[in-house]
C-alpha cells in the first residue's frame, strides 16, 4: 500500500504545522490530483460573548475510534488516497489552531466533499467537550443547530 494511502487520527495538545502535514499526506503519491484541507481555529467571540480561552476535553481511545469510523465512512463514499485528522485538546487561546482535516484524491470534487463530510461529523458527533471562558464565567458549548443541519445532509447511518 502506498504511503499516501494512509488514514491517520491524532489527538494531541501540541500545535501542528499545516504545510508539513500536507506534504507528508501526499508524499510520493503521483496519483494525487487534489488535496483539500480545513483548519479550525479558536475565535475570540462566540454567540455574542468574548472568549478569553477554551478548554477541549475528550474520551481517550473512544475519540480516535469514533473519528476513524467516520474516515472509513468517507472512504466508502469517495475514492480517497489519504485522510488525516489532527485534533487538539487541552487549553487553547484565540487564534490557536484546533483541528486539521485533510484528504487526498484523484479529483478535487471528491476531496472537497470528503473533507466537508469529515468536519461536519467532527463538529457534532465526535466525543469532545468544549468549555469557553467568558467575562460572565465558564460555559460548556453544545453543537449549533446549523452544525446539526450540516450533518443531516449526509444521511449518516447510526454509528
Amino acid at each position: 500500500m502506498n504511503e499516501s494511502s494512509m488514514q491517520q487520527v491524532r489527538i494531541q495538545t501540541e500545535d501542528f504545522d499545516v504545510a508539513s502535514e500536507l506534504a507528508q499526506l501526499r508524499a510520493g503519491d503521483a496519483r494525487v490530483g487534489g488535496i483539500v484541507s480545513f483548519v479550525g481555529t479558536v475565535r475570540d467571540l462566540n454567540e455574542g460573548a468574548a472568549i478569553s480561552s477554551m478548554e477541549l476535553e475528550h474520551y481517550p481511545g473512544m475519540t480516535e475510534q469514533s473519528i476513524q469510523a467516520i474516515i472509513d465512512q468517507a472512504r466508502q463514499r469517495w475514492p480517497l488516497y489519504g485522510a488525516l485528522v489532527i485534533h487538539r485538546v487541552g487549553p487553547l487561546q484565540p487564534m490557536d489552531q484546533i483541528v486539521l482535516v485533510a484528504v487526498t484524491s484523484a479529483h478535487r470534487g471528491e476531496a472537497f466533499a470528503a473533507c466537508e463530510f469529515i468536519i461536519d461529523y467532527l463538529k457534532t458527533e465526535a466525543p469532545f467537550w468544549k468549555k469557553e471562558e467568558t467575562p460572565e464565567g465558564a460555559r460548556w458549548v453544545d453543537a449549533r443547530v446549523s452544525d446539526d443541519q450540516a450533518l443531516r445532509k449526509w444521511a449518516l447511518p447510526d454509528m
